[in-house]
């Protein structure tokens, strides 16, 4: 077996251990659904490459128009890999960032991070915490247990959210082992916008069942998608500042 059939095989045990958090999605997608209701907005963050998750919630083909993602270019890759990695490990970075967010209480917050313990991250998640906002964390637990965390709350981000939803992947998120012992081929995004494309499916659901017509993106490169995204866009171009 080569190691593509074996990439594979390991992405499906993944995806079933997703599969199983089934009620955990729902339980958030409902949380989600009741602030988009009464005019909230799911807000996306994450450092390193785990910006990504925001960006595969916002301005999606079949996406949530009520997106905010948190797009910090400081600890992004674009700018600098290693300075990213240096400043999600500062303490009261985070508290900067939500300072120039129109955040409010009732919103909710899609914070992602594999390891869970740098300091931004988990503080962004105690910031939600003390402005009543809820939070969703997309993580590795076995990675989380598996390390001291790096901030000075002495916590991981599993421990201050609300719902938890883990990727599955192990210690150092590579799966693929080389010979010499090194490894290759991540898991957590392909099992991480797994669930968060649930959370948005059931979030549509939960506002269809609530009587509210979910605004969904469309894409822009189908019949009539460029007409739809530009009255959301308008709608929406002072509330989302990456719109």
């Amino acid at each position: 077996m080569g190691k593509t059939e074996m990439y594979f095989d390991t992405l499906h045990v993944l995806m079933e251990r997703a599969r199983a958090q089934a009620e955990t999605v729902r339980a958030a997608a409902a949380c989600v659904a009741e602030s988009i209701a009464q005019g909230g907005m799911l807000y996306a963050f994450g450092t390193g490459h785990s910006h990504m998750f925001a960006e595969e919630l916002f301005y999606r083909a079949g996406g949530l128009v009520d997106v905010y993602p948190v797009l910090e270019e400081g600890l992004m890759l674009h700018s600098g890999a290693a300075k990213s990695t240096a400043l999600e490990r500062m303490s009261g970075y985070a508290h900067i960032l939500m300072e120039s967010l129109p955040i409010r209480e009732g919103d909710v917050m899609v914070i992602a991070s594999n390891s869970g313990g740098n300091a931004v991250s988990v503080e962004m998640a105690a910031e939600c915490r003390a402005r009543g906002v809820r939070v969703i964390a997309l993580t590795s637990l076995a990675h989380s247990r598996s390390r001291t965390p790096r901030n000075p709350l002495g916590k991981r981000l599993y421990e201050l959210a609300d719902w938890v939803l883990d990727n599955g992947g192990e210690p150092g998120d590579a799966c693929m082992e080389l010979d010499g012992g090194r490894k290759t081929s991540p898991t957590s995004t392909v099992v991480g916008c797994a669930l968060l494309e649930a959370l948005v499916a059931e979030t549509a659901t939960c506002l269809q069942k609530m009587g509210k017509e979910p605004r969904v993106f469309a894409s822009s490169n189908t019949d009539g998608g460029d007409m739809v995204n530009q009255v959301y866009c308008r709608a929406y171009a002072q509330k989302v500042k990456a719109l």
